[in-house]
């Protein structure tokens, strides 16, 4: 678990980051070196989840990474992901996503992530988030340096 104490905000007890594949981990299906090298440090104290659609068919790939992988069916992944959340305990996960079926899980999370990347973003995904980056590595590496996360949501 990683402890966050934001002031202003409270004590963050993170157990669990929830991550989108294709457009948040993933460009055009093909997840960076840098990233995979930030997931696994921070598997260290968290459990990753990896929830996509799989539109590349590539999340077989991720097989060589400390995470828990789940593609979901076609139908209602907005809310197939925020269910998730709440199943994982919503006030210990930090989600981070993209897309449009990412922003339940984002609004449901502790802390939701956006990442506008070179696939975009949603924007009601962005206004269901906590903190916006334009990249993955920014948003792995708030939890990474946590200094960082408290840096952008403190209110004192």
């Amino acid at each position: 678990m990683r402890i966050v104490d934001i002031p202003g905000c409270g004590r963050l007890e993170i157990a669990h980051l929830v991550l989108d594949l294709n457009g948040t981990l993933a460009v055009d299906g093909v997840v960076p070196e840098t990233v995979r090298e930030r997931v696994r440090a921070l598997t260290d104290t968290v459990r990753v989840h990896v929830i996509t659609a799989d539109t590349f068919g590539t999340a077989s790939r991720l097989r060589e990474l400390p995470v828990d992988t789940q593609v979901l069916a076609s139908g209602d992944q907005i809310e197939a992901k925020a269910v998730i959340v709440r199943g994982l305990g919503p006030s210990h996960t930090v989600a981070i996503g993209n897309g449009r079926n990412d922003e339940a899980m984002l609004r449901e999370a502790a802390v939701g992530i956006a990442i506008i990347g070179q696939e975009g973003a949603a924007a009601p995904t962005l206004s269901a988030a906590d903190v916006v980056v334009t990249r993955i590595e920014d948003a792995l590496d708030l939890l990474i340096n946590p200094t960082r996360l408290i840096a952008t949501l403190r209110t004192m």
